[in-house]
């Protein structure tokens, strides 16, 4: 399995088995891990299998147009690359690899806050769609300076996630890793850590991993990665309201999503205060387990916003055919993490490269054998629950 290239992989699932090869266990499981009994993170891609398409035959499928737009930018396709924290961790190239692989791919990348590649260098890697993905944190200047960063740097959209409010999912595959903040390291993870002797070398061949947004301002005591995010752990604001979320939207006078929104009622609030997206999300169940699917809140999302926001359904992504649900049930566009960490872990850009071409293929072939001509093709009456009726 070690000598298996990332070419070779022809699913998602493929390629998190070769992550999981050549990984060590604390980064592959801080990838694939999720909160308590890890519920939510099972049914973030089981809630899929309970629908079924109603294909239509005798189309002219021999031009397929995948394209669509998305916080103002056109993608080539309905899904694009969620932010993930550190992704050098993963693999040395880190969130140069998924910048530069998400434009060769044509579509957009988001940049976490806490990225181990800082928002300028990001903006050198690629001249593709950008968002970045932001907090409110206690010290308002510090949110301040990355929304007029982003701003600078070229970046489309703010993406303020608000479903880490000042406290972390219990997380217990980290735990027994080691992969804390601090970092509390086994023997056994050292040990296989030591058996993973390619990724130890570029760890020790390359500058060293830290938060690079806050890099020129460490504060007094946090020297080295684990007190840099511990730091900004301890930024998150428990106090955090509406009335922030209404601040940062006009700090920033663009295409703004607020991401982990999980009722009608709180997207129908999103919109009273200016955002022009929402991203339907759960943290991909590292936050409050036992948390709803996406997919299962797209419909009554839609149901109270659907035309006046853009929804995007952010989690469970593994298979073309899930993109493609969530646009038949009013979706604009769907985004997710773990699949292309999977290929960043198994083959760096190649293997980011990769997780985005099997989606995009399966996306393509499947509206093809769907009949569906364009994304706009895409509505409710291409699908329904498993058994239901055959008519909506």
């Amino acid at each position: 399995m070690f000598w298996k290239r990332v070419e070779t992989c022809y699913n998602i699932a493929e390629l998190r088995k070769l992550a999981k090869r050549r990984l060590p266990a604390p980064m592959f499981h801080y990838i694939d891990g999720a909160a308590d009994d890890e519920w939510t993170i099972r049914r973030n891609v089981e809630a899929f299998d309970g629908w079924e398409f109603r294909p239509r035959v005798l189309v002219d499928v021999s031009n397929v147009d995948t394209a669509t737009t998305v916080f103002g930018e056109k993608i080539d396709w309905p899904f694009f690359c969620s932010p993930t924290a550190l992704s050098r961790l993963f693999n040395h190239e880190g969130e140069r690899a998924v910048a530069r692989a998400a434009h060769a791919a044509g579509t957009l990348y988001s940049l976490s806050s806490i990225s181990s590649a800082s928002i300028e260098d990001v903006a050198k890697f690629t001249p593709g769609p950008k968002a970045f993905q932001v907090y409110v944190f206690k010290d308002r200047g510090l949110s301040r300076e990355f929304v007029r960063r982003a701003k600078d740097s070229g970046f489309k959209a703010l993406q303020l996630t608000v479903d880490v409010p000042g406290v972390s999912g219990n997380r217990e595959r980290d735990i027994v890793t080691g992969m804390t903040v601090p970092p509390q390291l086994s023997l056994m993870s050292l040990v296989d850590i030591a058996l993973h002797p390619r990724w130890v070398y570029h760890h020790l061949m390359t500058p060293k991993i830290e938060v690079a947004n806050v890099a020129h301002r460490p504060p007094p005591g946090s020297e080295g990665l684990g007190g840099i995010i511990q730091y900004l752990n301890n930024q998150l604001d428990r106090s955090v309201t509406w009335d922030d979320a209404e601040w940062m939207i006009d700090e920033w006078g663009g295409p703004f999503a607020i991401k982990g929104i999980m009722t009608a009622e709180d997207a129908k609030r999103a919109r009273g205060i200016g955002a022009t997206a929402v991203m339907l999300s759960n943290h991909g169940g590292r936050q409050l387990d036992f948390s709803p699917a996406p997919f299962d809140l797209l419909r009554e999302v839609v149901d109270e916003v659907g035309g006046n926001l853009e929804i995007i359904l952010d989690g469970g992504i593994r298979r073309g055919s899930h993109v493609l649900k969530a646009l038949a049930l009013g979706a604009t566009a769907c985004s997710s993490g773990r699949p292309y960490l999977f290929g960043l872990g198994a083959g760096g850009e190649a293997g980011v490269h990769q997780a985005l071409k099997i989606l995009r293929t399966e996306i393509e072939r499947d509206m093809a054998l769907l009949g569906a001509r364009s994304v706009a093709d895409l509505d409710e009456s291409m699908i329904r629950r498993v058994g239901g009726p055959w008519s909506i």
